[in-house]
């Protein structure tokens, strides 16, 4: 399992690819850093899977009942906008307009890891993710979740 703690910058270009970050890098092994896949995620970002790690998220998603009205779009929200990509000669990867444009991603990124992915986001919107959290409803958040309180 891969561990990668912090944040990290990255700057896209002008045809939509970026460097991974070398921190992030040498966690992989050669297998896991030679190919990955972009994915829409939570919070209009963009998410980059491992092969590996793909591979076991993709099985629990096809679990899912398409004759299920409430797993069908969680079926299609991950599912269809997949798309596999391998680094190119000099190690940049190139995000798909498609999950560019769901991001909304400009030219500066924050990225970090999220449990069993990396999560790319424009700068900006990641700032006003953090900065939309009071620190009061955060702490209030923190004790629902981790402190086993109801609210």
């Amino acid at each position: 399992m891969i561990d990668v703690l912090g944040e990290y910058q990255a700057t896209l270009d002008p045809k939509g690819r970026f460097l991974l970050p070398a921190a992030f890098k040498k966690q992989l092994s050669e297998e896991e850093g030679s190919r990955f896949v972009f994915n829409r995620g939570l919070d209009n970002c963009v998410t980059l899977f491992t092969i590996n790690n793909w591979e076991i998220f993709a099985a629990k998603i096809r679990t899912l009942n398409d004759f299920n009205e409430e797993e069908r779009p969680v079926r299609r929200f991950f599912l269809n906008g997949a798309a596999y990509v391998e680094p190119d000669s000099a190690g940049r990867l190139l995000i798909p307009p498609h999950l560019k444009e769901h991001a909304s991603l400009h030219k500066d990124l924050v990225m970090h890891w999220a449990d069993d992915k990396l999560e790319i986001w424009d700068s900006n919107k990641y700032k006003q993710l953090f900065d939309s959290i009071s620190p009061e409803a955060l702490s209030k958040m923190v004790h629902k979740v981790l402190g086993g309180g109801n609210g």
